[in-house]
């Protein structure tokens, strides 16, 4: 049997600040826009169309928005790979995104920690190469 988690839906205070994050800074692509209700919209986004996807969810009441930014209590909530992690911090350095712990080297690759626009905390990890 073959199974995969194909998308997580992330918490966010706003549609198009996100969009404008996730597209134009991380430079994941935008999948899906589509307006379901004058207040919701299906917004999907992912750094490879091939992989696990984020839908961008708007807080729709007090409770989910309390949620922003902190969906995992403050640990680590995504984990994003990547084929080369100097080039991932210098377009951080470039957006202004906050790395919050600079590359180290860690038994399963360099790992860096950074947050996204609400501040929930990302593992940017550049696995080892394999020969």
């Amino acid at each position: 049997m073959h199974r995969t988690i194909a998308q997580l839906s992330l918490i966010v205070k706003d549609y198009d600040e996100a969009i404008d994050f996730y597209v134009n800074k991380l430079n994941f692509l935008l999948l899906e826009d589509t307006q379901l209700t004058p207040t919701k919209r299906w917004v999907v986004v992912a750094p490879d169309p091939k992989g696990c996807r984020l839908l961008l969810a708007k807080a729709s009441d007090d409770e989910q928005l309390s949620r922003v930014g902190n969906q995992t209590g403050g640990r680590v909530f995504l984990f994003l790979h990547t084929d080369d992690i100097q080039r991932e911090i210098r377009n951080f350095e470039a957006h202004n995104i906050t790395i919050v712990r600079p590359p180290s080297v860690q038994p399963y690759g360099t790992v860096a920690v950074f947050a996204d626009l609400y501040g929930n905390l990302w593992d940017l990890i550049q696995p080892p190469t394999t020969a």
